[in-house]
């Protein structure tokens, strides 16, 4: 894509939403290499990712999440019983990039949301200070669905506030 399109080879980055998320997951641990950070929304790690491949690579990485979500749960399903195939849990997914990017420090907010009659609220981890000022960030929308987290967050803006901090001069 990157010659086809003419794209920056040293600023390209992959977000996605669900499958698209899982999409993303797999090719942080494929094509690190490939892509400056990763954005999975609403998006979950392979039992079989998690097992079978090992990140050659530290790459940044955003997470965003509901812990309500009955789609891709929060706490994983590594029984199958969605019928997806097997899934680890968020909070261990984004450990591993954690550890991968020997992120050394975590910083923990609470944003404000967009409604809050709702009953949602969003939980923001920061883990800086990684391999090369990389930087993993999981946003928790506490009580969240499956989806985008636009009633909450505007995620778009988040992503880009994101990659924006690891563009590359060309």
């Amino acid at each position: 894509m990157q010659k086809k399109f003419q794209l920056s080879p040293q600023n390209t980055f992959c977000t996605g939403l669900s499958n698209g998320g899982e999409m993303c997951y797999l090719l942080a641990y494929r094509k690190p290499d490939v892509f400056s950070a990763v954005a999975p929304i609403a998006g979950l790690t392979m039992e079989w990712i998690y097992r079978e491949y090992d990140c050659p690579q530290a790459i940044p990485l955003l997470e965003i999440h509901g812990t309500e979500d009955r789609t891709s749960e929060w706490d994983g399903d590594l029984e199958d019983k969605g019928g997806w195939g097997a899934y680890i849990p968020v909070p261990l997914a984004i450990n591993y990039w954690v550890a991968k990017n020997r992120c050394t420090q975590e910083q923990v907010d609470t944003l404000a949301v967009k409604d809050s009659r709702n009953g949602h609220y969003v939980v923001s981890h920061k883990y800086l200070n990684g391999t090369g000022g990389n930087e993993v960030w999981l946003y928790e929308i506490v009580n969240g669905q499956h989806g985008w987290g636009e009633q909450d967050v505007n995620t778009a803006e988040e992503i880009w506030k994101f990659f924006g901090k690891f563009v590359k001069k060309e």
